[in-house]
């Protein structure tokens, strides 16, 4: 009732012990009905809040018990039961140790007289019980199982030893609610928060008891008596009690008895899921004759799998595959040492190869094969790992295996015909190349095996199908073998193969008219670009080929990709097919043949090959390539803004950002560590860079973009990034544009902040800050932009997240670059370091990781530098205040690391300053959390101030201390 929930309502706001008084009065009944039915989502989050406050007091113990009577709807028993729990888990010291033996009583009472259901209600006061146990094991209940199996034993209803007799005389239902109780006795235990003494003492108490369920278990397992539901539930419990690790020597007769329960269909999945799990614990190793005796019953079940597989059973194919793998991947290396009983295990590898090559595309017609992969990795990298000798016996048995594996795997990497595979949703087509990287993972470890004998069979195979007229290949044949000898070229040096040449002469035979083969061809083509590089006469015959697929839309990503590996890998050598390639790419690009992403890609594959060409032709060929682009720019400029306008220009701007990450050419290497931006002395020197010469040329029409863009930050972060992409590609050879770009972005700036401006800003300054020529325009627009971003702070900077991080990282670079900027007049330094304050308290991650790497190189410098001295003197205590407070629950737990650092900093630059500044700070009551005592407060700063070095034990100080002050468990111990 509405008068009710007042109640309720005032309770919460007075506190818990408002809550304790109104428990006495009354049973929770309306707040649960509150919580459960009521649709108002206010009255709800109400009675949630009232309900956890009222588990949580003493009248709980009580109160429980009433919500547990017959007469209650199921969700009140529920309450009722998880109340319980709650209270044995976090309360258990508040109950006097005289009544544990009345509550032990009362729950198996009330266990009996749920046993027939609801089954929400036994489960949780099953749990509550196990929680019990756990806190009484071994010390005042010695044999709790013993005591459970004797309580649960059908006796006279007026037996003094079983409490819920009278309640319940269903011996089924009694044997379930037992197995039940049973089951979630270990669950507990593994789910608990224990210390690692208490954990180890309780796990031996429990493993001292699995003799007493293990006969219980078998008994109801091999009794014909026994219903399906009964067995299933033994099953259940046998897998929680094997996450114990009982000795599988202790449970050896009762897994061999699963295996005769994969015959009854209603207990199949079951039954595979107890034997995984069973066959897999990590202990099992040590039990190597039990491994062997259930070898046997595993390949038993082989004439079941092919059955299952003939009759398109895909559960039990599934399932019986599970286990044969479990069996062989976990445990391969100590079969594969048992070399009496090799016959066996090579019987098992063979079942498993079966399992591999279980027919239907996956994962439209099967859904097992993908189970088998590891292990064939496994496999491979156990025999490998023995010493030589050992090694040749087992490849001698094991080779000729991975040959098979290798047929096997290639006909299930085939594509399904093309009208086939067009019926497909694009979540199977997805999982299907999933299953092929994964079948490509696996040709990759083979070839460790087999070595170079795997390139020579694919080739041999290939070269039949190609060559002999009386091959009537399907595609998808030559389509899997190419696929192949990708898998393998992506990722091991081929260079020295001696069947790549004769690849390279047999894939223009290949006829590319299906799209999966041609984008096959493509991708292999790719893999070879290395192998090119060293083989440059080979171009010729493989180029055009790429080519033909560079103006098919279908093969985009693929022929776009080679394309770009080639120019990349083989760009010293591809002067006499360049006019080829460029004529081909300005097409496909004019005609809008490709997507805007791969249009970029192709623009940086074409600075590859721009870079490598005589420098008197480069500036010539880029006019040509960018003159339709730059034409069209012009068209698009004139235009009143509208989206498909921008659209295009947004596109414009992104090719020529892509073709200036590539294009350079004073480098050949494939990049640069931002690091090292030292100038260099070229040869051609004298001639100013075609990149420059370009962005001079189309610096007005920018301006333009600019001028009519100016409020669209899209626009702005596109012509940003052109120069941005500039800078880092062609460093000091970017020099004579330093004094215009900075004119304009300083301009803009101050019109219209914008973060991309700061970042451009901030490479600038990582490159041109320390060259004399540059200084003062770099310090120039560092003042401007600082001056324009100081003012939107005073106006509030809490819309601006990505203007504060921009700025943060930009003043970070100036310090850690070129610090002598801070001496001028113009930069208010305290300002700034106010600034780095706001940023800290802002809730986006990126913002606050600037801002703690602004003030590490910020008090770095602080020895070097009086203007920064005086600051820190001045307001290091609200740093000092400001971090401890994120630290406290202020910022995300996540970055701890973070604000270590500048703690770290702060104590390595300014030891004293930063003792004074946490005894200050952390004298505070309730600062920065109520959690932490002051005890703990001073434990953290010792612990503090005794690093100056050590950043990883820095962190988890601040990390632990974080979690205290946010209440979290697992903490308390690291400030005892």
């Amino acid at each position: 009732s509405d008068r009710t929930m007042l109640s309720i309502g005032a309770a919460v706001a007075a506190g818990a012990g408002s809550v304790c008084l109104c428990v006495c009065r009354l049973v929770p009944l309306q707040a649960l009905y509150q919580l459960y039915f009521d649709p108002d989502m206010e009255r709800k989050n109400v009675a949630q809040k009232w309900l956890t406050q009222a588990q949580a007091s003493a009248q709980a113990w009580q109160f429980c018990w009433a919500l547990l009577s017959p007469d209650k709807i199921p969700e009140v028993q529920f309450f009722g039961a998880s109340t319980l729990h709650i209270k044995i888990c976090r309360h258990w010291g508040d109950l006097p140790a005289d009544q544990h033996e009345d509550l032990r009583m009362q729950l198996l009472s009330h266990i009996l007289c749920f046993s027939s259901g609801p089954k929400m209600v036994l489960t949780r006061l099953c749990v509550a019980l196990a929680s019990m146990a756990l806190n009484l094991i071994p010390q005042a209940w010695s044999e709790p199982v013993a005591d459970m199996v004797r309580a649960f034993q059908p006796q006279k209803p007026d037996s003094q030893d079983n409490p819920g007799a009278k309640a319940s005389q269903d011996p089924h239902a009694h044997c379930l609610a037992l197995l039940e109780l049973l089951t979630v006795l270990p669950e507990e235990f593994q789910s608990g928060r224990l210390a690692r003494a208490r954990r180890t003492q309780l796990r031996e108490a429990l493993a001292g008891e699995w003799a007493v369920v293990c006969g219980m278990l078998r008994q109801l397992l091999q009794s014909q008596d026994s219903s399906v539901q009964v067995k299933e539930k033994v099953l259940r419990c046998l897998s929680s009690w094997v996450g114990l690790d009982v000795p599988l020597g202790e449970s050896q007769e009762l897994v061999q008895d699963c295996f005769a329960a994969l015959s009854d269909p209603g207990l199949f999945d079951t039954a595979v899921e107890t034997i995984v799990t069973a066959i897999t614990q990590p202990d099992c190793q040590r039990f190597a004759n039990v491994l062997l005796s259930l070898m046997p019953m595993v390949l038993g079940l082989y004439d079941q799998l092919k059955t299952a597989v003939q009759d398109g059973d895909m559960e039990t194919t599934h399932g019986i595959c599970r286990i044969a793998v479990a069996l062989g991947e976990t445990h391969s290396r100590v079969l594969l040492e048992q070399l009496d009983h090799w016959q066996e295990y090579l019987a098992l590898v063979n079942m498993i190869l079966f399992c591999t090559g279980i027919p239907g595309h996956y994962p439209v017609n099967e859904t097992t094969s993908s189970l088998t992969l590891t292990f064939w990795y496994t496999l491979q990298d156990d025999i490998l790992s023995f010493e030589e000798e050992k090694q040749a016996v087992y490849l001698q048995v094991y080779k000729p295996v991975y040959f098979q594996l290798v047929d096997v795997l290639l006909l299930k990497s085939h594509y399904p015909s093309q009208e086939e595979y067009a019926s497909w949703s694009s979540d199977d087509k997805e999982q299907f190349r999933i299953y092929r990287v994964d079948i490509s993972d696996t040709l990759m470890y083979v070839y460790e095996m087999l070595g170079a004998e795997l390139l020579s069979n694919l080739y041999d195979r290939l070269g039949r199908l190609l060559m002999d007229p009386q091959q009537s290949a399907v595609w998808q044949d030559i389509e899997a073998l190419l696929f192949g000898f990708q898998s393998i070229a992506e990722t091991i040096d081929v260079n020295y193969s001696d069947v790549i040449p004769g690849l390279i002469g047999l894939i223009p035979r290949i006829n590319i008219s299906n799209v999966m083969l041609a984008d096959t061809v493509m991708y292999t083509i790719g893999s070879l670009a290395e192998w090119l590089a060293d083989h440059p006469v080979m171009l010729g015959g493989i180029l055009p080929m790429v080519l033909r697929g560079l103006v098919k839309a279908e093969l985009s990503v693929s022929s776009i990709s080679t394309l770009k590996r080639i120019c990349r890998e083989c760009r010293q050598d591809l002067a006499p097919y360049a006019q080829d390639i460029l004529t081909v790419s300005q097409d496909v690009l004019v005609k809008e043949i490709h997507e805007s992403s791969q249009c970029m890609w192709l623009m940086q594959a074409l600075g590859f090959l721009l870079s490598a060409l005589p420098a008197e032709e480069i500036l010539g060929r880029l006019h040509s390539l960018i003159s339709p682009h730059i034409q069209q720019l012009d068209s698009l400029v004139r235009l009143e803004p509208d989206p498909a306008t921008k659209q295009g220009i947004m596109s414009i701007l992104g090719l020529l950002s892509s073709l200036f990450t590539t294009l350079d050419v004073n480098r050949h290497a494939d990049g640069l560590d931002e690091e090292d931006a030292s100038p260099r002395l070229t040869a051609a020197q004298s001639i100013q860079n075609p990149v420059v010469v370009v962005l001079q040329q189309v610096f007005p029409l920018i301006q333009t973009i600019i001028s009519k863009w100016l409020h669209d930050s899209e626009v702005v972060e596109g012509v940003c990034g052109v120069f941005d992409k500039s800078v880092r590609t062609l460093l000091h050879d970017f020099g004579p544009m330093v004094a215009q770009l900075s004119e304009m972005l300083g301009q803009i700036y101050s019109t219209y902040p914008q973060a991309p401006a700061l970042d451009l800003t901030r490479q600038m300054v990582h490159i041109f800050a320390g060259e004399e020529q540059h200084m003062s325009d770099v310090r120039s627009l560092v003042e401007v932009l600082t001056s324009t971003t100081l003012s939107v702070f005073q106006q509030g900077p809490r819309d601006h997240p990505d203007i504060a991080e921009s700025f943060m990282n930009l003043h970070a670079q100036v310090l850690k670059r070129s610090p002598d900027l801070y001496p001028s007049t113009q930069l208010d330094v305290k300002a700034l370091f106010y600034s780095g304050i706001l940023s800290i308290k802002f809730p986006e991650t990126p913002t606050v990781k600037a801002a703690c790497l602004f003030f590490t190189d910020f008090l770095s410098r602080c020895k070097d530098m009086p203007a920064l001295n005086d600051v820190l003197q001045t307001d290091g205590k609200i740093l000092t205040e400001t971090v401890l407070q994120a630290v406290g629950g202020g910022s995300s737990r996540s970055l701890a690391e973070n604000f270590s650092e500048v703690l770290l900093s702060l104590n390595r630059h300014s030891p004293a300053l930063l003792s004074q500044w946490l005894t200050e700070t952390l004298q505070t009551p309730g600062f920065p959390s109520a959690h932490v005592t002051t005890e703990q407060k001073h434990t953290f700063s010792q612990q503090i101030l005794r690093e100056q070095t050590n950043k990883r034990r820095v962190k988890e100080t601040v990390k632990e201390f974080s979690l205290l002050c946010r209440g979290l468990q697992g903490a308390a111990d690291f400030f005892v």
